[in-house]
């Protein structure tokens, strides 16, 4: 069985400054691939000067071991947090050695293909959307999360700005696309004025234009996705969703903060509206609380933040066991897509995968040597061996300042 002689990270500059990139080296020559993203020199450090002493010269196939033993490590400083999105990025790379090894693809040792096309919906989000701000002026000149409450300009793939200023334009193009929902948050903007206290009725009823226009202009010939991005508290919140009630989304995504899933389950009792929750919970326990306190209708899982593919898996069938669809989160990177897509590919319970197609045209080629497969609204799980895609040696140069490596 193969050994781990190396661990490389890099930081890509100048492509999504927010993502950690991770290659694992065995001295049978796999490479396996991870990535995770937010605080990537955090990772960076957590991978290198803390996790790599336990992997280094051990079998990499031995993916369980290396899994528990980290997470325990982990639960001792009180994650979860930037050590389980260090593990999880480990963990993706282990899998695709495993992969490798076998020859064959990720969703084949998860117990094989019950979704040979898995339905996708697109987040409207243009090329930067997500992306971390680099300086005190960008950060000053757009308020709220970082990427999340600009509508961007006019454009190509500017699917933030189309999704508020040319939503029915934006709808026609996914309906001919075959795709079959899009992911939208037109009332970000108001709720950083206040802090989500407070949606007055003029606010809702701007943030009500686009989706009408959805609505008008193509009908239920797709389903809509509100974002709230955790933005809102709960008198806003309901008063939101009863607003919502016309355009009939498909579910209401973190409208509130999931640090209460009470409050959570409150505003799904009372609003009676579809709730997805959340990709911000991290690992199975934070999923089992949520689904006990039956505060949500989806769950929404990232397996490059909730632990990777191994606890990625153990989720999605745990919430099956509640009755509960899983969807696969996806906003970043092209690991992150490739590794949902293999949990949703060998699950019967996960209802989509989250696309971003203006990051899968505009820089994923950037990243890694073959591209997802994407065929009238459906995601095709890859048949290579592993993750079925490989990032590109190019980005992990020696004696850039984002690069690090650990070898024996």
């Amino acid at each position: 069985m193969p050994k781990i002689t190396a661990i490389e990270t890099t930081i890509p500059a100048g492509i999504m400054t927010n993502l950690v990139l991770i290659r694992v080296h065995t001295n049978a020559g796999i490479i396996g691939c991870g990535e995770t993203y937010y605080t990537p020199h955090a990772i960076q450090a957590l991978v290198h000067d803390w996790m790599a002493e336990r992997l280094i010269g051990a079998e990499a196939t031995d993916i369980e071991s290396h899994w528990r033993f980290l997470y325990e490590r982990c639960s001792a400083f009180g994650a979860p947090g930037a050590e389980m999105r260090a593990l999880s990025a480990i963990d993706v790379a282990l899998w695709d050695i495993l992969g490798q090894e076998c020859g064959k693809p990720v969703w084949q040792l998860l117990g094989g293909a019950v979704q040979k096309q898995v339905p996708i919906y697109n987040t409207c989000g243009g090329p930067g959307y997500g992306a971390v701000k680099q300086s005190s002026a960008e950060v000053a000149s757009h308020p709220g999360w970082p990427g999340y409450g600009d509508e961007g300009a006019p454009g190509p793939l500017q699917d933030n700005w189309s999704s508020i200023h040319a939503a029915g334009d934006l709808a026609e193009e996914f309906v001919k696309e075959g795709i079959a929902g899009m992911k939208v948050w037109p009332f970000d903007r108001y709720a950083h004025r206040n802090g989500g206290l407070r949606m007055s009725a003029t606010d809702i009823e701007a943030g009500m234009k686009p989706l009408r226009e959805i609505r008008e202009r193509v009908g239920n010939q797709i389903e809509i996705m509100i974002e709230g991005h955790a933005f809102f508290e709960l008198p806003a919140a309901l008063r939101l969703a009863e607003a919502l009630r016309e355009i009939q989304p498909f579910w209401l995504e973190d409208v509130l903060r999931v640090d209460s899933f009470s409050t959570l389950a409150d505003f799904r009792r009372q609003s009676g509206m579809p709730i997805a929750a959340s990709e911000m919970l991290l690992g199975r326990n934070a999923y089992l609380s949520l689904l006990q306190s039956q505060a949500a209708d989806y769950i929404m899982v990232d397996p490059t933040w909730a632990g990777g593919i191994s606890e990625t898996r153990r989720i999605i069938e745990m919430a099956q066991a509640f009755n509960v669809p899983a969807t696969m989160h996806d906003c970043t990177g092209p690991l992150t897509l490739f590794s949902g897509l293999h949990c949703a590919s060998a699950s019967a319970n996960v209802v989509f995968q989250e696309t971003v197609r203006a990051h899968i045209r505009t820089f994923y080629d950037r990243l890694i040597d073959r591209q997802p497969v994407i065929e009238n609204g459906k995601i095709i799980p890859p048949n290579d061996p592993g993750l079925g895609t490989a990032l590109l040696p190019e980005l992990f140069t020696p004696g850039q300042d984002q690069y690090r490596k650990t070898e024996l």
